[in-house]
């Protein structure tokens, strides 16, 4: 069973940066990162493949975040730049062995899934 685990959440105030990261214990495919507040869906936010390089973002996050992986590290990233108050979900990492239709950023389309890391930001 493939296991991830996240780090680097935590409160900051808006405008401020955050770099989380998601440990795997098996080599990344295709990883990504999504996040979730109470009573609303899971949100994909970016999504990479390992292999092509290719990274796709949610039209709310782009050009704040980045989404990158250290191969060796089996580590994924996801770089929070001028963060909002809106931003403020429970992050997830995810990974899949099988990278059909990530562009979608549907949580439908991973398999291995983190705990998840709370991520706050004040205005």
């Amino acid at each position: 069973q493939v296991q991830l685990v996240e780090s680097g959440g935590g409160s900051v105030q808006a405008g401020e940066s955050l770099r989380l990261s998601c440990t795997s214990s098996a080599y990344i495919y295709c990883g990504g990162w999504f996040r979730q507040v109470p009573g609303k869906e899971r949100e994909g936010v970016a999504t990479i493949n390992t292999n092509s390089g290719g990274t796709y973002y949610g039209a709310s996050v782009e050009g704040r975040f980045t989404i990158s992986r250290d191969n060796v590290k089996n580590t994924l990233y996801l770089e929070m730049n001028s963060l909002i108050p809106e931003d403020t979900a429970m992050y997830y990492c995810a990974q899949t062995p099988n990278c059909r239709d990530i562009d979608t950023l549907s949580p439908s389309r991973f398999k291995y899934w983190g705990q998840g890391i709370q991520v706050t930001v004040s205005s």
